[in-house]
């Protein structure tokens, strides 16, 4: 069965029907979703232990008599070290070293200036004081994920790190809390979906409130990080995982076909294009996901996957290839070019870029460094992949002095007298000529 996969040119008549349906929103926003997700919320906030033990039997088949024993604690996640695969938790070990270094360098420094008023001005930067983490669960288990949500916050200063993870029928990989012991969590308690949102968000009397919950997950759970925010901070609004490739032909077509299959396995509408400048490399691409797609396990997913949202797509040229990439903002984008430095600075939207054909989206995923939770569905446009900055707030510092509020007083109450703000004016202009008390 030979691949189906949208096939076109910038040189069609009707590309830019065709670049429309490939930047359309995957669906509208369900409102009966909507509407079942807030009830969770409502429930937990109503019911606390009882509604989140209830929720938990109900969704993951998991019954329990008491929320403690959905926790595992530091001393329990220590454990499970010496219970996974010692090459798998070697592995992750040295993939967290590696994401640690590099956020290491995402730390903010206080600053200040002093202005020729003698008037201190500067920013404080702390940590938050709780933060949430989701970690998806059941039909598969990540703890990649675990690192690159829970090292941020260890890096930031984040003096308690809460980690939930659904365990349909109780089960959970061992390698995931594993993973949590190695990055420092405090706490993972098993409970999921749309309820685990609302209890981190608002607490229940067995779990703490938090100040951030960041983390993908299902439809119910995006929706449920939607509707809390504004009471909890979260990192954004995960849609599904895209992978953008701009080729000039000098990277091994098999190495692109796979990188493209990788996100395609995600899931069904995962979304996997390749723009050329040459329609005889695209054809190799092509051919090699065939050749290739049987050693895949999920190749059913990765054929709809290109099905319904892949495209392989001939430009001119690459300053052309580099324009169509904005267009998209994708989440991860590969230079697979003979010059990628060169072309990077056409690049202005893209949640992580990857230059020459060594650098597979896959390191990035798992341990070059940078974190893999990256804005999707064109967010790269206005949004970051998460970072130490995710979990420190940054004050501002004012101190005047007497020269200082002698000079700015009349600055401020003209401002604010022009904006009929009276006790603004009065305010500034009370401190001219004044002593500190």
């Amino acid at each position: 069965m030979s691949i189906e996969i949208r096939r076109f040119s910038s040189s069609d008549t009707d590309f830019e029907a065709k670049i429309e349906v490939l930047t359309a929103p995957i669906e509208d926003l369900d409102q009966s979703l909507v509407a079942s997700v807030r009830d969770i919320i409502s429930q937990i906030r109503s019911g606390g232990d009882a509604a989140l033990l209830e929720l938990t039997r109900r969704f993951d088949g998991f019954e329990a008599s008491s929320v403690s024993e959905l926790v595992y604690e530091r001393d329990d996640l220590k454990a499970y070290e010496s219970q996974v695969d010692r090459s798998a938790l070697d592995a992750v070990a040295a993939a967290a070293q590696r994401i640690r270094r590099y956020h290491e360098q995402q730390i903010n420094q206080d600053w200040s200036i002093v202005d020729d008023f003698g008037n201190r001005l500067g920013q404080r930067s702390l940590p938050m004081q709780r933060a949430g983490l989701y970690v998806p669960g059941g039909k598969a288990s990540y703890p990649s994920s675990v690192l690159m949500n829970a090292i941020p916050a260890r890096v930031a200063g984040v003096p308690e790190i809460v980690m939930v993870a659904p365990a349909p029928g109780g089960e959970i990989n061992p390698l995931v809390l594993a993973a949590a012991s190695i990055v420092g969590v405090d706490k993972v308690i098993t409970v999921g979906g749309a309820q685990a949102i609302a209890a981190l968000a608002y607490g229940t009397e067995s779990v703490l409130a938090v100040d951030k919950v960041v983390g993908p997950g299902n439809r119910y759970v995006a929706e449920a990080k939607r509707q809390v925010f504004g009471k909890v901070g979260i990192d954004m609004i995960a849609g599904p995982s895209e992978i953008f490739v701009i080729a000039d032909g000098s990277v091994d077509p098999n190495w692109v076909a796979l990188d493209l299959m990788s996100q395609a396995e995600h899931d069904e509408i995962a979304q996997a294009v390749c723009i050329s400048t040459s329609q005889e490399y695209l054809d190799a691409v092509a051919n090699a996901i065939e050749a290739l797609l049987p050693g895949a396990s999920r190749a059913d997913i990765i054929r709809a996957s290109l099905k319904n949202r892949g495209a392989l797509i001939a430009v001119p040229n690459l300053t052309v290839a580099a324009e169509l990439s904005n267009r998209f903002a994708p989440e991860h984008l590969e230079l697979a070019v003979a010059a990628p430095s060169e072309l990077l600075a056409n690049i202005t939207s893209a949640g992580a870029i990857f230059l020459g054909g060594y650098s597979s989206e896959s390191l990035g995923d798992y341990c070059a460094g940078s974190n893999h939770v990256l804005p999707t569905s064109g967010a790269a446009r206005f949004a970051s992949p998460l970072s130490v900055y995710d979990f420190q707030t940054r004050s501002s510092i004012i101190e005047i002095s007497p020269e200082g509020a002698d000079a700015l007083a009349e600055v401020a109450g003209t401002i604010a007298d022009s904006e009929s703000l009276s006790a603004h004016a009065m305010a500034a202009r009370a401190r001219i000529s004044k002593s500190p008390c």
